[in-house]
């Protein structure tokens, strides 16, 4: 028998607009059989995807839509709705309840609702990546988060508008599991402050010219996510990436290693330190004017000077972190090399992937990793790299308690 971890908790599901609000009948399914209670409100929106009457069939009790309604009004029916719940949950959230959330508009049952609860509020985003990342909408999520709001997701992959990016509305198994930890306490990171770093590092060669590598942030941003998802407090310190921050996360963004180093220097102390970056291992003497290739001349000579190494320098000094998790990029012998690593940078954990020719890991979704400690090499199945941030983030708070 399934265990009823959600029993007897009352959970309004505000149903708003958008394609993935099919998404919110699988979602009612999983929390009734936690044994949740669950109301929904369904927007204007969200009625154009879903009716009330299949919201009404899961969560078996009655919908609400609308906000001037004689019956429900006459009891004051929006602040009764906002009050006896123990969480409130938007999902799908929609670019538009984000902003009205954001501004204090009261212009709906979903958006009055929302300005008159007293209770805690969990918000899923689901829109086109374009509208997710609009530093409208960021600023909204940000504004939200900063109020106390809680974020999950979105995910990124492919759109029902066949865009990509990041935007697709977080799994019902994974919203459950963020209703759960806000209704039952499971922030086993709350306190603590995490560093991470993410991304590539940009070394310049002249104005227009720079030495970098392949990563895309992906990696490190999801495991910045995960931690604070685990009631962590976040710094990523981040180099150039086009991929947008996690919600409740402080990004120092920098270009250089040497920048990267100040960064992380800057925000200590920490309890854990997760260098995730893929920093550039050299850099050369900054030409002031671009370099010219002249006709039937020999190119260039770049002389090469190494970067510094933040993940031994962060190892090795004061005031060290308590857990300290280096990253090991390899094309082959990855446990052999990653185990060296670990022991020349005096880190706690390396986790080590494979980037060699047809992994498809640097810039891609998925990834394939070992993590190595002084108690072994645990090897993970290939996982899309939200759920290896989500089993590293897992494996980093069981580490701390």
């Amino acid at each position: 028998m399934a265990t009823l971890r959600l029993q007897h908790k009352r959970i309004l599901l505000i149903v708003s607009g958008g394609i993935a609000a099919y998404k919110s009948l699988e979602l009612i399914r999983l929390l009734r059989k936690s044994g949740a209670w669950v109301t929904c409100v369904l927007t204007k929106g969200g009625a154009e995807f879903v009716t009330p009457l299949s919201l009404q069939a899961l969560s078996e009790t009655k919908v609400y839509t609308e906000l001037f309604s004689l019956t429900d009004e006459s009891e004051m029916g929006h602040i009764q709705l906002s009050r006896t719940a123990d969480l409130i949950v938007v999902a799908p959230a929609s670019a538009d309840i984000l902003a009205k959330m954001a501004s204090g508009m009261a212009s709906d049952l979903a958006s009055t609702v929302l300005l008159a609860t007293d209770k805690p509020v969990l918000v899923a985003p689901a829109m086109n990546v374009r509208m997710w990342e609009h530093p409208a909408t960021q600023a909204n999520t940000a504004t939200l988060v900063s109020r106390g709001v809680a974020v999950v997701g979105p995910d990124e992959g492919p759109m029902a508008c066949n865009e990509f990016g990041f935007g697709r509305l977080a799994e019902p198994p994974v919203i459950v599991a963020a209703i759960e930890a806000l209704l039952l306490g499971k922030r086993p990171l709350a306190g603590r402050h995490v560093l991470v770093t993410s991304g590539p590092t940009h070394e310049p060669i002249d104005p227009v010219r720079y030495i970098a590598n392949r990563s895309s942030g992906r990696q490190g941003h999801a495991i910045a996510g995960a931690l604070a998802a685990l009631g962590a407090r976040v710094t990523l310190v981040s180099g150039p990436v086009e991929i947008p921050t996690p919600a409740g996360v402080d990004l120092r963004p920098v270009e250089t290693a040497a920048e990267m180093l100040v960064a992380c220097a800057a925000a200590l102390p920490a309890d854990v330190a997760v260098f995730a970056a893929a920093v550039a291992d050299w850099r050369t003497e900054l030409a002031t004017l671009k370099l010219k290739k002249v006709p039937g001349g020999a190119p260039p000579e770049l002389k090469l000077t190494t970067n510094p190494d933040i993940l031994a320098t962060i190892s090795q000094g004061t005031p060290r972190p308590r857990l300290v998790v280096g990253f090991a990029a390899e094309t082959n012998d990855l446990v052999a090399n990653a185990q060296a690593k670990r022991a020349r940078k005096g880190c706690d954990w390396i986790v080590a992937n494979n980037v060699g020719e047809g992994s498809h890991v640097m810039g891609g979704l998925r990834n394939e990793v070992h993590l190595v400690t002084a108690d072994g090499v645990e090897t993970w199945p290939e996982l899309a790299k939200t759920e290896v941030a989500a089993r590293l983030a897992q494996r980093i708070a069981e580490a701390l308690t």
